[in-house]
């Protein structure tokens, strides 16, 4: 039986990650997988038990205790990997301005980046994948041979920020991602870059297609 294909979509916020990785998996018929929503879930769930996002020993505590489970469902066509607390997905919740502001200090914690990782190769159990974060092509599947990593001018994706009616400053977050002391971003070794900022997700979607079905042919 031949191991999954991981197609592993890193970039920078904004980037165009989720949309894009979303079409090449329906393309594909690939199973999509957003990272992000793993880290914003743990994020919900320390708030809702009144856990100090801030001190990184009770957060790694809460990685630890809370009951979690691996869940692929599939909605519009487009089969998704959802993390689950105590059999519940917390899809509203986890995009709420307060779990968004929780969420860095929680991705900082290396404890918790760990138990991450761990969770995202075990999603792999369901078979082929496209997943995006900041860190898949460099930490959880380095393995792959199919890595993208996608940017945009920052003018660019702060206008894409704008219009989705999200004020963020995204040259600090870049900086906070970057100098991150586990698993910072950055462009994983043998990674495709595409730089979309006058490329639609069409045309992006469409250059990973054509890369993974070179590299597929070699």
């Amino acid at each position: 039986m031949k191991p999954p294909i991981i197609i592993a979509i890193d970039g920078t916020s904004a980037s165009g990650k989720s949309t894009n990785a979303k079409l090449v998996a329906r393309s594909l018929g690939y199973i999509y997988v957003d990272t992000g929503a793993m880290y914003r879930t743990l994020a919900w769930h320390c708030l809702k038990q009144r856990i100090d996002t801030h001190d990184p020993k009770a957060v790694t505590t809460a990685s630890r205790r809370w009951k979690t489970r691996l869940r692929c469902d599939e909605q519009n066509g487009l089969r998704t990997v959802h993390l689950l607390v105590n059999g519940y997905y917390p899809e509203r919740e986890i995009r709420t301005a307060e779990t968004s502001a929780a969420v860095p200090h929680v991705a900082a914690v290396p404890q918790v980046r760990q138990w991450m990782v761990k969770r995202q190769r075990e999603c792999a159990q369901f078979g082929n994948l496209v997943m995006e974060g900041r860190d898949i092509g460099t930490n959880v599947f380095p393995e792959t041979e199919f890595k993208f990593y996608l940017d945009a001018q920052l003018e660019e994706r702060s206008r894409r920020r704008a219009a989705d009616g999200i004020q963020e400053n995204l040259a600090a977050r870049d900086q906070r991602d970057s100098q991150r002391a586990v698993a910072p971003l950055m462009i994983p070794l043998g990674a495709m870059v595409i730089n979309n900022s006058h490329l639609s997700s069409e045309q992006t979607s469409g250059l990973i297609l054509k890369e993974i079905q070179s590299r597929r042919a070699r």
